[in-house]
């Protein structure tokens, strides 16, 4: 399935209208569900933290039809997430966290179009990390991670 940018698009501005400070609910989600994520964060950058994940997200919502941006710019910001001490597994916690975060602040407005969505995008987006972190010789890619946050239940 083609991903619907518009849909895509549409939902991330409902959500940060509904949750301004959506990045701070996301890592509550991450930190609650997944603690052993929280020794990657130091507590004094987490409000620096939120602020660059913001503006990823809405970089990569402005770029959904540039491939060659996203490739390039997620391509290294995979390969810098290794040297930050990310495993491929912590991908899935992240997509898990973020589709939970999603769902629980679009309440009733969560559809299964946007479940599927969401989570296709998170799986593109990790696959673009990840060919980054191999290109830069950061790991060998022998496991490829797909979002298992497409499976993943995101009932708040």
């Amino acid at each position: 399935m083609a991903l619907d940018v518009n849909l895509l698009r549409e939902s991330f501005q409902l959500v940060l209208e509904r949750n301004p400070t959506l990045t701070s609910s996301f890592y509550d989600v991450l930190f609650e569900r997944y603690p052993e994520a929280r020794p990657l964060f130091s507590r004094s950058l987490r409000n620096v933290q939120e602020k660059m994940l913001g503006q990823a997200l809405g970089a990569v919502m402005d770029h959904l039809e540039d491939a060659p941006w996203l490739t390039q710019t997620l391509g290294e910001m995979g390969a810098r997430h290794v040297g930050y001490g990310v495993t491929p597994e912590m991908y899935d916690w992240v997509g898990d966290a973020l589709l939970r975060t999603l769902a629980a602040t679009a309440g009733n407005d969560w559809t299964p179009a946007l479940e599927q969505n969401w989570g296709e995008a998170y799986g593109v987006i990790v696959a673009l990390m990840r060919a980054g972190e191999v290109r830069a010789g950061r790991r060998d890619g022998a496991r490829s991670v797909t979002a298992s946050a497409e499976g993943a239940s995101t009932s708040p």
